[in-house]
């Protein structure tokens, strides 16, 4: 029996995203489709799931490169690929809270000059 093909068209529509994302994730090795004779790309059902779940990843603040390196524990589920997918999005998440508590210095930083900014305005008002 010969699997269902879909056309990126309708994949993009049914998970909610653009033609140019799907072709972007095929050329980041995220996604993969067969090519008609007329060099259509065509898709299985699953693309629609795939897609969700790289969006979801997306979401979660995972450029392609790492997210092609948790791909092995979706695509080929063991409890080493688990593991290291595991360790890999706990590298990613404690680099995301590194970056997060530079933030918040900025955000503090800023907070500071916008107070001495106030403080030499009302000097200004008094004068």
């Amino acid at each position: 029996m010969r699997e269902e093909r879909v056309r990126i068209g309708e994949v993009a529509a049914r998970a909610g995203v653009s033609v140019r994302a799907l072709r972007y994730y095929e050329e980041q090795g995220l996604l993969t489709s067969t090519r008609s004779a007329s060099g259509q790309r065509h898709y299985t059902h699953h693309a629609v799931e795939r897609v969700t779940f790289l969006q979801r990843m997306y979401a979660a603040g995972l450029s392609s490169r790492t997210i092609a390196e948790l791909l092995p524990c979706v695509d080929s589920p063991s409890a080493d690929t688990s593991d290291a997918a595991l360790e890999r999005m706990a590298e990613e998440r404690d680099r995301l809270s590194d970056h997060i508590e530079e933030l918040i210095r900025t955000r503090d930083a800023l907070d500071g000059l916008m107070a001495t900014n106030r403080a030499h305005r009302e000097t200004l008002r008094t004068a």
